[in-house]
């Protein structure tokens, strides 16, 4: 198995549920369960344990803050207990305003530490639940098929990562630190109502707590609408910014920065009148809520204040039930406050859940084993594929790649050239048939095993940020420094990297941007050569580079595939004459096969498609004649380069 599939078998179950459940918060805590409380931890577990026993602790403290008021109040004033004998010191000190005064700046000075202590003490736990799901989310982002990221742009993907790291770590310390707490201080504060009152006080009290939650999940209920529309509208900024910025060039090539600035003002407006809608909506939220509390806070402090008038109550319970009904609002204000993070941590993590619960397209098989390759032969038997079902690409390929041999295959664009290296990566599974390395079907053995035995230079190489050496050593990560550098000469980029003033801890830029295209293609190759592969694949790995460039990158590249399975996609027909055996496929089929002088000897498409690129080549140099003898240096017209055979390209 490989070892991101390991990783994910070692998941909690409880790590994915139904759909139906990943927007609500039972579905959510669910899921959360097994990070705040992991089974493997014991350390976090301990500390689970010490924060409630200070929760509880706290929660005593801050039940005797009103009492100590109380006390205080009835000693200044002289009600509530018997005169206390002034010889007896002791029962003096203790009765005495001045201490229970101090002692009530105490309990709350106790009641905050024991707080802060239990935040701090579960911190631990509650990083660590974020840090283990967005860990986990990140490998399986990568396990989802390339169908799936081209499908996504990059820039909405790392914020549904990033909401939805932010949306765990809200809900996870809410709920644990906010919710339960507020429950247990609630229940509290009721009994002492009871005993220390009578029912009416606690009437009162459940009245105002249900018409403040009902009010405040109705209000809230209705908010959440806003701030997904605030989270798409920002989502959609956010993506279309890299898209503009990854695109710098071409935005300055057609001198469109007025018209990007529009586009993404565009999305900004709209994120603006979300945004207002959701601080506005909040205001009535709090406003509604502040004058149903003050409502039941009136109505126990009048009925206080008949009961201080009839006797039957002192100026101590006066002010006891007001500190109480002050200390009833900040759990109360916190309950609404908590309720309004933890919805909307839903909302942020419920694209996140959304990513979770895709299944992988391409998936190891159950008891799947490395791949073992004796040889490399790589055949393909009666390939089908489609993309869309009702389009599809390759109708039924057969060929083989013999062991350390060379296969080229070309042909005009939408053939399914390309579509033939992704199958063979597994990125994509085939439709029908099946691929084979020596006589291993790829779909029976390990992803990991089967990428490990394939090196790939694409077209269009695409660097990490960060320096040349680290690009290269990217083929095999145990590679030494001298086997890096060795790399980078066989590539012919040695000379190069040592020019630069940082040598090998050059930065490339953002995907390679520092560097020309044959430096990136030069990288690319050094990358595969410290790989060794006994398989290689070039997809194009030429043709988007100048003729000069070409010969020095095909000269590489000849000795990179010398003694190796290679299989060449290509568009210029002169870098593959002296492969074993060349492939023209067109519509999904392979319409020809042979060396390059039977080809050509057959007059057909590969015949065609040879003549056009030479013609191509013979007005470019027809052109440069002409600008050398007028002296006057003259361009040849650019040339596309893509894979359309219709826009001839360069040949040797």
């Amino acid at each position: 198995m490989s070892h991101s599939h390991a990783h994910r078998a070692a998941e909690p179950a409880s790590a994915k549920t139904d759909p139906a459940q990943k927007a609500t918060l039972f579905g959510t805590l669910l899921q959360l369960w097994p990070y705040i409380w992991p089974g493997d931890r014991l350390d976090l577990k301990m500390r689970v344990v010490w924060a409630v026993l200070l929760l509880i602790a706290a929660k005593i403290a801050t039940m005797t803050v009103p009492f100590t008021f109380k006390w205080a109040v009835d000693g200044l004033t002289g009600e509530g207990s018997a005169p206390v004998d002034p010889n007896n010191w002791m029962l003096w000190l203790i009765a005495s305003p001045l201490i229970m005064t101090v002692s009530y700046g105490a309990t709350r000075v106790l009641m905050a530490l024991l707080t802060q202590w239990r935040d701090g003490m579960f911190a631990k736990v509650a990083m660590h639940a974020v840090r283990k799901l967005a860990h986990m989310t990140f490998i399986h982002m990568h396990e989802l098929s390339l169908r799936f990221h081209l499908m996504r742009k990059t820039g909405g993907l790392t914020r549904v990562l990033e909401r939805g790291r932010n949306g765990i770590e809200t809900i996870v310390r809410m709920v644990l630190l906010q919710l339960v707490p507020t429950i247990i201080e609630l229940a509290l504060l009721m009994g002492v109502l009871l005993w220390q009152f009578d029912w009416r006080y606690v009437a009162v009290t459940v009245i105002t707590v249900t018409f403040y939650m009902l009010y405040t999940y109705v209000a809230t209920e209705w908010r959440i609408g806003i701030r997904r529309r605030m989270n798409e509208s920002d989502s959609e900024a956010n993506t279309k910014a890299i898209d503009s910025l990854l695109n710098y060039e071409t935005v300055k090539y057609f001198g469109a920065e007025q018209r990007e600035a529009a586009r993404y003002d565009r999305s900004m407006e709209r994120y603006e009148q979300a945004s207002v809608m959701t601080y506005t909506s909040l205001a009535v939220l709090n406003a509604g809520q502040a004058a149903i509390f003050t409502i039941g806070l009136t109505v126990t402090m009048v009925m206080c204040a008949i009961g201080v008038r009839n006797g039957t109550n002192t100026v101590g319970d006066f002010v006891m039930i007001n500190a109480m009904m002050i200390q009833l609002y900040q759990p109360l204000n916190f309950m609404g406050m908590v309720y309004r993070e933890i919805k909307q941590g839903v909302v942020d993590i419920e694209k996140m859940f959304d990513v979770l619960l895709k299944n992988p397209e391409v998936k190891d098989l159950p008891g799947a084993k490395p791949l073992a390759v004796q040889n490399g032969t790589v055949t393909f038997e009666d390939v089908r594929f489609a993309y869309d079902p009702n389009r599809p690409i390759l109708k039924g390929l057969s060929f083989e790649v013999p062991a350390g041999k060379t296969v080229a295959i070309v042909g005009p664009s939408g053939a399914g050239k390309s579509t033939i290296s992704r199958l063979l990566f597994r990125l994509y599974d085939v439709s029908g048939g099946r691929i084979l390395i020596d006589g291993q079907d790829i779909r029976q053995v390990t992803q990991t095993s089967l990428r490990a035995a394939i090196g790939m230079v694409p077209q269009d190489t695409v660097l990490f940020n960060d320096t040349i050496r680290y690009n290269i050593r990217y083929g095999r990560w145990d590679a030494s420094d001298a086997e890096v550098e060795e790399a980078a000469r066989t590539a012919q980029i040695d000379a190069f990297i040592k020019a630069s003033p940082k040598g090998y801890e050059t930065e490339v830029g953002e995907r390679g941007l520092k560097l020309s295209g044959g430096e990136k293609q030069r990288v690319a190759i050094a990358r595969t050569i410290l790989k060794a592969p006994p398989i290689l694949v070039l997809d194009e790995a030429t043709s988007a580079l100048d003729s000069h460039t070409e010969r020095e990158i095909q000269d590489a590249l000849e000795r990179v595939s010398r003694n190796r399975t290679s299989l060449v996609i290509a568009h210029r027909l002169s870098t593959i004459v002296g492969a074993d055996e060349i492939l023209v496929v067109d519509q999904g089929r392979i319409v020809e096969r042979g060396r390059h002088g039977q080809l050509l000897a057959a007059n057909g498409l590969y015949a065609s498609m040879w003549n056009r690129q030479r013609e191509a080549q013979e007005a470019r140099e027809k052109l440069a004649l002409i600008g050398d003898d007028e002296e006057t240096p003259k361009r040849a017209p650019a040339v596309d380069d893509d894979d359309d055979l219709t826009a001839p390209a360069a040949v040797d």
